[in-house]
């Protein structure tokens, strides 16, 4: 599966602040992703947020008026808030609309009290039932008409109308009532508890700064992070948030980095080191230099990643809202052949009994807990995944992670530490180790690689970047520098062999840099990388989890890989691979995988990008990654620890489980219910528990997931 990346230029957001229906949220998803030019929308109901991209920016503004109207017509109630280029505008002013319908529900169920409290004639206690009856149920009456008259018909708006007006027709006021009345109260309740847990979740990423301390002309100032520019100074306190990222200038302390990572051991920083926004500030004052604006800060873009997963729905999700979308017909037609048939073919039943066991049906069979519980549920598991230092950027990889069969690692920065450190130096011939070191170091200059800052790190003295006159980086096999009038070459044995050069083998288990000065050999070096103390514990602990195969593929020489391989219990290993060649082999991969089995592949370079982005689960190193593989990912795991996706496999069981209880328990009851209804055990009452009861008992098992804090 290929992923399409989509332009953030191209979107916007749409905050749906009051949505509470999610048979209207349905609806308008549905609705929306009908207009043309149209590349992709989605309705996060967890986040209450419609975010649409348009196929070009043109189109952009329009897609948006046609989408507010979309959205009127279905909820013309919800206060809508409209977010692009992180600038929000209001586009309604109906705040009070929340406090009317409780004041309503109050006064209904002060009448309903009396008229059940206190005697009266017919007429006038028809008429107070009435009177409860439209001021509990009006807005629900609204819209079932509102969307009869639209062709959309079967929502629970239209099925709680049927079932009540029908009890109002046979008779059955109080009930009729009752069940209105109760189907609000919980309705209420389930608001509350829904709106209680996309707090309890949000509170888990709580790690935006709400302000920083700006150094302006000598004198501190207090800005919004949004303010600060790259190269600003600012001044970080103890217990205050780090609010950008920057390196510190000024200053030692003990930050605390729980928030990004999980790892609830402070770390010391100093003078001249990296520090994260979102961190906390423990002990020292500290005086920071900002490398990077808000916007693409490492808080911001955590923040983003985990408000955005909603978007990207799991198989789940997508089958329950289709589920719902056609079960609500077929439970409708049900109960019209409930309340038909059986008085025809049965001797001595009448329709009003049937009726009523229709009524019942239908008030029963209401989808809410399972379209409302379910997406709860996967956020739950984004959120708490989040706080064990592992984003996942939708709830469909965290779906996938359930079924993973094959791991796939690259080595270098993923089961090593990626420190490089010169341990041996051979000189040929007429060159000494200095000789050889300097013109490494020289070939090396203009390289970021761990290898090559090692081999100038070893080098000792500086080097004049201006000296090199010409630099070629050769894909697969090393550089081709002109640097004081020579050619010099470094790189691994393909690289001598391609310029004819006659090199002398090195045995010895590492990364063997040779070394080539006008086509005539004068030495290796050998760098030595180390295995990340919890690399076995991992690759064991994935075995647990029931993952399959292990495979490495690496760039580095075969002796080196099936050396790591070796130590760390590996099915398979690859070695001396091209990028290219990686690709080949994670698609090879993915033949030989099972038909609903994933394959899961861990990097962190930049050349690691477009194997990410091949694999089914793309999983990037994020403390030490590059940005290119983040974005290209589609699991980051903040530390550079391989048990984090030990981890990520664990969240997505646990939610997979609390997400199937869900759907047993609903379904189950709402089976139960139906069966005692149909025969004329279950009353009314009992039809609103499994109905709103059922709803709210779900939601609060989804919450559950959000107890993964600290797994291991």
């Amino acid at each position: 599966m290929q992923k399409e990346l989509l332009l953030e230029g191209h979107k916007v957001e749409i905050i749906l602040n009051g949505l509470h229906c999610t048979s209207c949220a349905t609806k308008i998803e549905d609705s929306v992703k009908k207009l043309d030019g149209l590349k992709e929308a989605n309705l996060d109901f967890v986040n209450n947020k419609l975010i649409l991209y348009a196929r070009n920016l043109e189109q952009l503004d329009i897609i948006t008026e046609e989408a507010i109207k979309i959205i009127k017509k279905y909820e013309p109630h919800l206060k809508l808030e409209i977010i692009k280029d992180n600038a929000k505008s209001k586009n309604d002013n109906k705040d009070a609309f929340e406090k009317k319908e409780l004041l309503k529900l109050g006064i209904g169920l002060v009448l309903f009290a009396l008229v059940i409290l206190f005697k009266f004639t017919l007429p006038i206690e028809l008429g107070l039932y009435l009177i409860s009856y439209i001021l509990v149920g009006g807005e629900v009456l609204s819209k079932a008409f509102r969307n009869i008259i639209r062709g959309q018909v079967f929502d629970e708006n239209f099925l709680m109308t049927i079932a009540t007006i029908g009890a109002f027709s046979i008779g059955e006021f109080p009930e009729a009532v009752a069940v209105m009345l109760f189907y609000q109260i919980g309705e209420t309740f389930q608001d509350v508890a829904v709106n209680r847990s996309r707090k309890s979740i949000k509170a888990l990423m709580d790690i935006r700064p709400d302000y920083a301390n700006m150094l302006i002309a000598g004198k501190e100032k207090k800005v919004d992070p949004e303010d600060v520019e790259v190269g600003d100074l600012i001044i970080v306190k103890p217990g205050e948030k780090v609010p950008l990222d920057g390196k510190v200038v000024e200053g030692t302390t003990m930050i605390d980095t729980a928030a990004l990572t999980g790892e609830s051991v402070p770390r010391k920083v100093g003078v001249g080191e990296e520090i994260l926004s979102g961190s906390i500030n423990k002990t020292g004052l500290i005086k920071v230099e900002v490398t990077k604006e808000f916007g693409d800060s490492t808080v911001n873009k955590i923040i983003e990643l985990v408000q955005n997963a909603s978007s990207r729905k799991s198989t789940t999700e997508n089958f329950i809202t289709k589920f719902a979308r056609y079960y609500t017909p077929v439970v409708v037609y049900a109960a019209a052949a409930l309340a038909i048939i059986p008085p025809l073919v049965i001797e001595g039943a009448t329709f009003s009994r049937w009726i009523y066991r229709a009524l019942i049906f239908l008030v029963i069979s209401c989808p809410c807990a399972l379209v409302v519980s379910i997406p709860l549920g996967f956020f739950g598991g984004i959120g708490g995944a989040s706080k064990n230092g592992v984003l996942i950027k939708g709830s469909n990889y965290l779906e996938a992670l359930n079924y993973v069969s094959t791991v796939v690692f690259d080595k270098t920065g993923t089961l090593t530490k990626g420190v490089f450190k010169v341990t041996d130096v051979k000189p040929n011939n007429n060159f000494t180790k200095q000789d050889l070191l300097e013109y490494a170091a020289l070939a090396e200059v203009h390289s970021s690689h761990p290898i090559a800052k090692s081999i100038i790190k070893s080098y000792g003295k500086t080097i004049n970047p201006e000296l090199v006159e010409a630099y070629e980086e050769i894909a697969g096999q090393g550089v081709k520098v002109k640097a004081r009038g020579k050619e010099i070459l470094a790189g691994n044995l393909k690289l001598m062999e391609l310029q004819d050069i006659n090199y002398t083998h090195n045995a010895q288990v590492g990364t063997v840099v040779h070394v080539a000065v006008d086509k005539v050999y004068a030495g290796s070096i050998l760098i030595s990388d180390v295995i990340k103390d919890d690399s076995k514990q991992a690759i064991e602990n994935l075995r647990k989890q029931g993952v399959k195969k292990l495979v490495m593929l690496t760039g580095d020489n075969r002796k080196v890989g099936e050396y790591v391989a070796s130590e760390l219990g590996l099915d398979e290993a690859y070695t001396e691979l091209l990028p290219d060649n990686k690709v080949e082999k994670v698609e090879q991969l993915l033949k030989e995988r099972g038909k609903n089995e994933k394959l899961v592949f861990v990097g962190d370079g930049i050349n690691d990008a477009p194997v990410l982005a091949r694999a089914d689960i793309g999983v990037a190193m994020g403390g030490l990654g590059s940005d290119a593989a983040i974005e290209a990912a589609d699991v980051v795991l903040m530390t550079d620890e391989p048990s984090k996706l030990v981890s990520a496999i664990k969240i997505a069981k646990r939610t997979k489980s609390i997400v199937w209880q869900n759907i047993v328990i609903a379904l189950g009851v709402k089976g139960f219910f139906l069966l005692l209804g149909t025969i004329g055990i279950a009353t009314m009452w009992e039809a609103v528990f499994a109905d709103v009861g059922v709803a709210l008992i779900a939601v609060l098992n989804a919450m559950r997931v959000l107890s993964v804090k600290n797994i291991s």
